[in-house]
């Protein structure tokens, strides 16, 4: 898979986490099997559409994140993205004839996601994209794929004794700008003190060197997070909102939208998207994989 970063100074964002302390996602991300999604041959689609142009060129592009370990990871030996985003863009890519080795991945952050859309930068993102409104006023969504919801991770043992949002009151608390989570923050606890940066690996290190209290985003970022600390951080365990995941699309291409919505239901029906699950996300947090959601088809 080839590569384009965002940012000369993000190209180490995903290895950041592994100074926290020996990283069980490091190992994870290093012993990752190779994606199995069956590339489709002989595939045709409608002339003009998107589909038929990604078909045509043979690649794609898609945004996703490199620093979140079970979602979107970078690994250190192979220089690839690994995770259950990661998993889930391949599979679409491949209903498109389209093999792994032929995606170029752009390390997408949360502020810039929509902007890159926009611009024509990526032709989808799958990076931990909560569906919302103001965002569908900029673009599409296909999906949800996943259902999350925000939680905290504090220092382990919990010394400030944080149990929920109500708690961060005059605590400082670390979170990434562009985010849902940070935005919830802003609007309904606004006694809280944010620290904000452009990844979450960033928030990983200042909470690791005392500089905040705690990390809120959704749990299964989090999870990731605490997963590669080696005990250094440890979950609350009390989500406080719903984040359903969705795959960006750029505004008004309803046609993409509806393929990629097509082959989310296919992967939910033939166990590609649990076996997706099992292979990232839940092997980190040793979890099921959960009920799959209803897409959207707004």
């Amino acid at each position: 898979m080839r590569i384009t970063r965002y940012a000369a100074s993000l190209a180490a964002a995903g290895l950041m986490l592994a100074a926290c302390g020996g990283s069980e996602a490091g190992n994870q991300a290093e012993d990752q099997a190779e994606n199995t999604a069956e590339v489709q041959e002989d595939v045709e689609f409608e002339a003009g559409t998107t589909m038929a142009e990604l078909n045509e060129a043979g690649t794609i592009t898609i945004g996703t994140k490199f620093d979140q370990p079970g979602f979107g990871l970078l690994n250190p030996n192979t220089q690839d993205p690994e995770g259950f985003d990661v998993e889930i863009a391949t599979i679409i890519a491949a209903k498109l004839g389209i093999a792994a080795e032929d995606i170029e991945w752009v390390e997408t952050v949360s502020a810039n996601r929509e902007p890159f859309l926009q611009n024509g930068q990526v032709d989808m993102v799958v990076a931990t994209y909560t569906i919302n409104d103001a965002r569908k006023q900029l673009i599409d969504f296909a999906g949800p794929y996943y259902e999350a919801g925000q939680d905290i991770m504090v220092p382990e043992g919990n010394p400030e004794g944080i149990e929920g949002p109500d708690d961060l009151a005059g605590k400082n608390v670390c979170s990434v700008e562009g985010s849902t989570p940070a935005q919830n923050i802003r609007d309904n606890y606004p006694q809280a003190t944010l620290t904000l940066f452009d990844v979450y690996s960033k928030c990983a290190d200042a909470l690791a060197a005392g500089q905040v209290d705690a990390v809120t985003t959704d749990n299964v970022i989090l999870t990731g997070l605490v997963a590669g600390s080696d005990g250094a951080f440890e979950l609350v365990g009390n989500p406080f909102t719903t984040e359903p995941y969705g795959i960006g699309v750029p505004k008004g291409d309803d046609q993409f939208r509806d393929f990629i919505n097509d082959v989310l239901e296919e992967s939910f029906e033939d166990g590609s998207w649990e076996a997706a699950w099992d292979d990232t996300a839940g092997a980190i947090s040793g979890t099921e994989a959960p009920e799959p959601p209803s897409v959207d088809r707004y």
